[in-house]
């Protein structure tokens, strides 16, 4: 099954994102990294690795093209109107009790936390609910590998996004070992079904996978190392899949030939450019939703209340300081 757009509503100032990328692109991700050398294999590693072209440059047909990164007050002012498209969403899932499921998967330092937080960042905590599991229980290991993930699917009139999922089995539970391969061989086969049963419930599914190259993911890794603000992003199992990169692009390349599907397909964003990953992503995802937007009516605020003898407190307040 392709990656062929569902039917959906475009954003109303008429812009039509692209649909993904073509399984082309994905080999000419790691065909560039093999050719330019430099990298760190992984225990099944193909020839040495090294720059995959950044995001910007690839487009549908697996050319390169070059593309400068989008400066801070571009990306702001493309942010902005669509904001307020998630805001009509928003209102919109919440009055026809619709119910939205978004998972984000890709390599360790693709973007995801980011591309997130754009989404959320307008709209209320209590219509999108991010779900970012740790690691699983004794008790839920002992469980359907699936079942923990249930829970958290979105009722009528939310929006539920996962940061990473149940494709954990597919991806760095697989490449690292944390599972065997007739465990990830049997995710891969029964999830289809599973999700078919999602969307058959009602459910609007949308999974999305963030492409990074090589040197984005070691620039990005190494400045989790040296920038105190980020150093609690960096993680053991960071550096230990760090050297796993072609062992990671044969686990996405299977996990998107099996759970590629009509009902339940996969959707690429090439993220080496974080600003453009986002407003891409974002365009996407609105693009997917048959939202439309309520009307409104007048608002005007009403008369505020005289002060009729109130006085300010006599006990002494506990100020905090203002050094800005």
């Amino acid at each position: 099954m392709g990656c062929a757009a569902r039917s959906g509503r475009h954003r109303r100032d008429g812009h039509v994102p692209r649909t993904c990328p073509s399984r082309d692109v994905l080999r000419a991700v790691d065909d560039v990294s093999k050719k330019a050398g430099g990298g760190k294999p992984g225990k099944r590693a193909g020839p040495p690795g090294g720059r995959t072209p950044d995001a910007g440059e690839l487009t549908e047909t697996g050319t390169v093209e070059s593309a400068a990164p989008m400066k801070n007050k571009d990306y702001r002012r493309e942010l902005k109107p669509l904001h307020a498209e998630l805001v009509a969403m928003q209102e919109w899932v919440k009055a026809s009790g619709a119910k939205v499921c978004i998972v984000f998967e890709g390599r360790d330092t693709a973007g995801k936390g980011g591309v997130i937080k754009a989404i959320t960042e307008r709209v209320s905590p209590r219509v999108f609910r991010v779900v970012a599991l740790p690691a699983p229980t004794d008790r839920e290991k002992s469980q359907m590998y699936v079942q923990r993930y249930m829970p958290h699917l979105p009722a009528a009139g939310e929006v539920v996004i996962f940061d990473r999922s149940w494709y954990n089995r597919a991806g760095i539970e697989r490449v690292l070992g944390l599972c065997t391969e007739d465990q990830a061989r049997q995710f891969l086969q029964i999830i289809p079904t599973v999700e078919r049963a999602i969307v058959e419930s009602g459910v609007i599914l949308l999974k999305y996978w963030l492409e990074v190259g090589q040197d984005q993911q070691t620039l990005r890794l190494q400045s989790r190392i040296d920038d105190p603000r980020k150093i609690w992003k960096l993680s053991r199992m960071d550096l230990e899949s760090y050297s796993h990169w072609f062992d990671y692009s044969r686990a996405r390349d299977e996990m998107f030939r099996f759970t590629d599907t009509g009902w339940a397909p996969w959707y690429v964003a090439l993220n080496d450019d974080k600003r453009r990953g986002r407003l891409n992503v974002i365009s996407h995802l609105l693009s997917q939703v048959p939202y439309e937007p309520l009307e409104h009516h007048d608002v005007s605020l009403p008369e505020q209340q005289s002060a009729e003898g109130y006085r300010p407190p006599t006990q002494p307040l506990h100020w905090i300081p203002t050094p800005f």
